[in-house]
């Protein structure tokens, strides 16, 4: 990958690097693209139809020493997990209620000199109907750009996509990013969401 915008908020320690970098060459994954010149976006992380999703995307996270936060539902922040997914950047949520998790992100990147966000669209490994369409709003709402991610398990590629503004109804904005997604990149294409 080449190099890393100083924009970027960056974590310390070698150790956590050296991890992250030991993971993906075992699994044999690599890094293709560049990260904006920007302090603020939400990385679009896509398709999510696996658990190793996450764990590709945290050891990509760790190899680049990039510091990224991500929402999570909180019934998995409990015990040493619990711990260890908050020292991973993890920010729990309950999701069955509506508390107004796009308003709270959204002043959260409003009040931070540098933010990324990463989100997984679809909010579940299941297929669904329709990708949910929050990410878009939080993006709007801070007036930040939104970064789609692919995972693709065809060539274990990690894909950093170029920025996209949002500039129109959440609709079109949704179905222009969902169109950057090829089904067949996921680790089960037939789980992919619709919309």
């Amino acid at each position: 990958m080449k190099n890393i915008p100083e924009q970027i908020p960056r974590t310390s320690g070698a150790l956590p690097r050296m991890l992250g970098m030991l993971v993906l060459k075992v699994l044999g994954w690599r890094i293709d693209g560049t990260f904006p010149a920007q302090r603020k976006f939400v990385a679009a992380v896509a398709p999510h139809t696996s658990n190793w999703d996450f764990f590709i995307a945290i050891a990509v996270k760790l190899s680049l020493g990039v510091k990224i936060k991500f929402l999570g539902k909180h019934s998995i922040f409990i015990g040493p997990l619990g711990w260890l997914l908050k020292k991973l950047g993890g920010i729990p949520v309950e999701r069955s209620h509506n508390h107004g998790i796009v308003e709270q992100v959204s002043d959260a990147f409003k009040q931070s000199d540098s933010l990324i966000l990463g989100i997984a669209p679809e909010g579940t490994r299941k297929k669904t109907s329709r990708w949910k369409s929050g990410f878009i709003y939080i993006a709007k709402s801070a007036n930040v750009p939104i970064v789609p991610m692919a995972l693709d398990y065809r060539t274990k590629t990690f894909v950093i996509m170029p920025p996209c503004y949002i500039k129109h109804d959440i609709d079109i904005e949704l179905n222009n990013i969902i169109a950057l997604f090829d089904k067949e990149m996921a680790k089960y294409p037939e789980q992919v969401s619709g919309n």
